[in-house]
């Protein structure tokens, strides 16, 4: 049918007048082609005549094998995973080299590898199909040191150096709470590390431990660590946002002209000197403020601070930018450390198993600093971390109190703030699929 409508055509061509026939077959292909453009036009808006269905079919692949000669090697990208020892990298790695392995266990580069291996560290290796080593690459330090160990023929060589410099890779996660912050985080999966910054960037605005409910979404943008391919660390959280019961909470970083680093909200009011709403990244409240009976001396008591269940060792970090005004043993508290804030705020940390190396009185810590570890001193039960807020050394509710905000960033300021965060919110709002003004 084709062919005899071509035909056609090309009779009818050779039948007009040369100035004619070209006019015409002009007109003939002007006019098909703005029939396509109408088509394509319309398509979207117009509804299909016929039912849509998907169809999954299975493929059957031939299975393609190398030949049993095959000199070519397998070359294994792998990263050091928790716990990993040199055997067990060697078998995951189809590595059966006693030579090899003699190298690592005998020789001192080969052993200053292995102490250096850490989790999350790339490892390369090029391999035989007997699984005869041909090259392995090892890191040897927590730097850009490697060591390779290369086979030139019969004899094995070493070749210690530096690695390529890591790539920083910007990357993008958006979830949603079913059940936990956790939970959600390790569904998409977000790093633990990235996680744990997550509750600490909104710690100012969300108690993570009553005010999560089902359907709450969060977005980040963070930076990864690449080598050599591979993955071998988490960087900064660039940005990050997270909406609670129907209320949006954004935050970026911004990096001020003098160097300095420090998140703000997305209308430039700073988070650095603001008070976190727990000083554990994650735990449950087994106590509250007030009245109660007391575990130990059975009798009504008042609850001056809030009780944290979390395991021995738990790290406790301060919650606001102060002063160490005490560190030590009170009595009933146990091992307690008492921080001096801004404006008559003070916080205590009691029960701690012990404190941060080398704290005491004076010092001055930030925001999220290790400063103990959750224990069971003094009149405990159990491990737990017993919290307290004071104004004017008057304890006041944690979870209740109206804490003090950082002053927002001046005119200009605010306008260097806008100019540098603009791509990461635009960023969120990808995520978000929503009008970039909206975060503003």
């Amino acid at each position: 049918m084709q062919a005899r409508k071509n035909r056609i055509l090309a009779e009818l061509s050779a039948h007009l007048p040369s100035g004619k026939r070209a006019w015409i077959i002009g007109s003939v292909f002007s006019i098909s082609l703005f029939g396509v453009v109408a088509a394509t036009a319309t398509a979207p808006d117009a509804s299909p005549p016929f039912a849509l269905e998907t169809v999954v079919e299975p493929l059957q692949l031939s299975p393609v094998a190398p030949g049993a000669d095959s000199a070519l090697p397998y070359i294994y990208d792998e990263r050091v995973q928790p716990g990993d020892t040199l055997q067990s990298i060697f078998r995951r790695l189809n590595i059966d080299d006693p030579e090899a392995f003699a190298f690592f266990t005998g020789d001192e580069l080969g052993k200053q590898a292995i102490r250096y291996l850490r989790s999350g560290r790339a490892v390369t290796a090029m391999v035989q199909a007997d699984g005869r080593l041909l090259s392995l690459s090892l890191p040897t330090s927590r730097g850009a040191g490697r060591i390779t160990l290369e086979r030139d023929g019969e004899r094995l060589a070493v070749r210690d150096g530096m690695a390529e410099a890591p790539e920083v890779v910007v990357e993008m996660r958006s979830g949603t709470i079913q059940h936990s912050l956790y939970g959600a985080t390790d569904a998409i999966g977000l790093p633990d590390s990235i996680a744990n910054k997550l509750a600490e960037l909104f710690g100012t605005e969300i108690n993570f431990h009553t005010d999560l409910r089902r359907g709450d979404s969060f977005s980040v943008v963070y930076e990864t660590l690449y080598q050599e391919g591979s993955p071998v660390r988490t960087g900064k959280v660039l940005a990050a946002e997270f909406v609670n019961q129907g209320r949006r909470h954004a935050v970026v970083l911004f990096r001020a002209p003098d160097g300095g680093e420090n998140y703000y909200t997305a209308d430039g009011r700073s988070l650095r000197q603001a008070f976190l709403r727990s000083p554990l990244e994650f735990s449950r409240v087994t106590s509250g403020f007030g009245r109660r009976m007391h575990p130990i001396h059975k009798n009504w008591r008042t609850h001056a601070g809030v009780d944290f269940a979390a395991p021995t060792g738990t790290p406790v970090k301060a919650t606001s930018d102060g002063t160490v005004s005490f560190v030590g043993n009170q009595r009933g508290y146990g091992n307690i450390i008492i921080l001096q804030h801004r404006d008559r705020y003070s916080t205590a940390y009691a029960h701690l198993n012990g404190f941060a190396r080398g704290l005491k009185r004076g010092d001055r810590v930030n925001q999220g600093d290790v400063i103990g570890f959750v224990g069971m001193t003094g009149w405990a039960t159990g491990p737990h971390l017993h919290y307290e807020v004071r104004i004017n050394n008057v304890a006041q509710d944690p979870m209740r109190i109206a804490l003090p905000k950082a002053q927002p960033l001046n005119a200009q300021e605010l306008t260097v703030f806008r100019t540098q965060t603009q791509p990461l919110v635009e960023r969120l709002a990808l995520l978000n699929r929503i009008e970039v003004s909206a975060l503003r």
